[in-house]
C-alpha cells in the first residue's frame, strides 16, 4: 500500500532524512497534489568534493526519491510504483546553490494510466536537470519508475 502523507508532512520529513539533512539538501516545495517539487542545495565545506565543486553524490542524492514519490501519491493506492533505474550526467562544475525542479503532468500521468489499465508493468523515464543560480545546467539525472496496477483481491 502507497503510504499517503500530506505535501507538508513530506516536505518536513524529507528535510530532516539524514542523507538529504547531512548533506545540506533543502526542499523547499512539494504542491498539494504531488505533481510539483524544488529542491535545493546549497555548497558548504562538507558537500564539497577533492576540486571545491558539489559533491556528485549530493546531486544524485536531491534528485533521488522525487519521480517515485510523486508518480506514487499522485496515481493512488491501485497502483506498485517504485525506482528502476537511474543515470547522472555532469555537464558542468557545480559551485554554490544549485536546484532542482519536477513536474509530474497530466499526460505522463495518463501514459501510466493508459499503459498500466490491463495489469501489464511500465517503465517510464524522467528526466531532471540540476541548475546553478545563473540556470546553467550541472547535471541531468535521468530516473526510470516502474509502474504497474495491483491485483485484484491483493495479490501483487
Amino acid at each position: 500500500m502507497a503510504r499517503r502523507v500530506s505535501a507538508s508532512t513530506l516536505r518536513r520529513v524529507l528535510n530532516v532524512w539524514p542523507p538529504f539533512l547531512f548533506a545540506g539538501i533543502r526542499v523547499r516545495a512539494v504542491s498539494g497534489d504531488f505533481r510539483h517539487a524544488r529542491v535545493e542545495l546549497r555548497q558548504c565545506w562538507y558537500n564539497r568534493n577533492f576540486v571545491g565543486t558539489h559533491f556528485g553524490g549530493s546531486l544524485f542524492a536531491m534528485t533521488d526519491p522525487f519521480w517515485m514519490i510523486m508518480t506514487m501519491q499522485a496515481l493512488g493506492d491501485g497502483y506498485i510504483v517504485w525506482d528502476k533505474a537511474a543515470t547522472i550526467d555532469f555537464i558542468k562544475p557545480g559551485r554554490g546553490m544549485v536546484s532542482a525542479e519536477f513536474d509530474l503532468g497530466d499526460d505522463v500521468l495518463g501514459q501510466i494510466r493508459d499503459a498500466t489499465a490491463g495489469g501489464d508493468k511500465y517503465l517510464h523515464w524522467f528526466e531532471t536537470d540540476v541548475t546553478d543560480t545563473g540556470g546553467d545546467v550541472v547535471a541531468r539525472v535521468r530516473k526510470q519508475v516502474y509502474v504497474r496496477r495491483k491485483r485484484p483481491g491483493g495479490g501483487n
